[in-house]
């Protein structure tokens, strides 16, 4: 018998996000990060944050549900600069937000600083980052992104990633007391490229926290197609696999239609688009902006 299905509530000051198996794909804009960006990383350290604007109208016109926010610029404050971001994307758009940091310091002070109900990105299973962030998650009523690998390895073995989610679960609700519903697990995408066999593993894990738990999931999408050509196709194919698995939700490329596409799609195919209106609508506003656009 499978375990019920949970709903991972995230909200801003004025809009809330829902994420479920039996609601549309939540899908989660992985652009607001620096990683792998110099100009992003050159503009930050001078304080200069306008790309990031840019990255907001972006990723909302493209249909994102959810922004993640990564500042991890190296010689910054960190923690000060998560903070001016989240409050100028708050300003921005009413889109809930995902506080996306490795210093712990950094995530207090944005889920402080935050007005809403933030998702946290990330958490391992690892004793140490679980005792110093599940306490944060608590006190300042935030969901968790987890992650099931701990200090030993990452394991390439399902069973064993399912063994430290359920280590995750136990830990978050018997000793902090945070609601199941609020932890969604990543169930470690890993880059096709390097091995063939990694992209049928991480769907066996997401049934299986599908089945057991009932847990809501993520990924960073576009770790299946890293160092591969043809990124896009790969991972337009890869997210309605993901789905059909299990998978509710996944910090992604939001900016680019075949994406996007192919998971609205798959919402539709799955029964979670009644009577396909989400998809007629936003296929009726592409042809308008089109229209629009071209010479009269």
């Amino acid at each position: 018998m499978s375990a019920p299905l949970r709903h991972t509530v995230l909200r801003s000051a004025t809009k809330e996000v829902v994420i479920g198996a039996d609601k549309p794909f939540c899908v989660i804009g992985e652009r607001i990060n620096p990683t792998g960006r110099p100009v992003l990383q050159a503009a930050l350290r001078e304080g200069d944050l306008s790309i990031i604007a840019k990255d907001v109208a972006a990723q909302v016109a493209g249909g994102a549900d959810v922004l993640d926010i990564n500042m991890g610029v190296p010689l910054t404050d960190e923690a000060e600069l998560l903070v001016t971001a989240i409050r100028m994307v708050q300003g921005l758009t009413d889109l809930p937000v995902c506080i996306d940091s490795s210093v712990v310091e950094a995530l207090e002070a944005g889920l402080e600083a935050y007005e809403g109900r933030a998702l946290v990105n990330s958490c391992t299973a690892e004793d140490d980052r679980l005792a110093a962030i599940l306490p944060l998650v608590k006190k300042y009523d935030a969901a968790i992104v987890a992650l099931p690998n701990d200090e030993d390895e990452i394991p390439m073995e399902a069973e064993k990633r399912l063994a430290l989610t359920e280590k995750i679960v136990r830990v978050a609700t018997e000793e902090y007391g945070i609601a199941i519903d609020d932890i969604v697990i990543d169930p470690l995408a890993m880059p096709i490229g390097a091995d063939s066999t990694v992209g049928r593993t991480t769907l066996e894990v997401i049934r299986g926290i599908r089945e057991r738990w009932g847990l809501n999931t993520t990924c960073g999408a576009s770790n299946v197609s890293f160092g591969m050509p043809g990124r896009h196709a790969l991972n337009a194919a890869w997210l309605p696999l993901a789905m059909s698995a299990g998978m509710t939700s996944a910090i992604m490329d939001a900016r680019t239609p075949q994406i996007v596409d192919a998971v609205r799609a798959s919402d539709l195919m799955l029964g979670n688009d009644e009577w396909g209106m989400s998809w007629i609508a936003a296929h009726r506003a592409r042809q308008a902006a089109e229209a629009a656009a071209s010479p009269a």
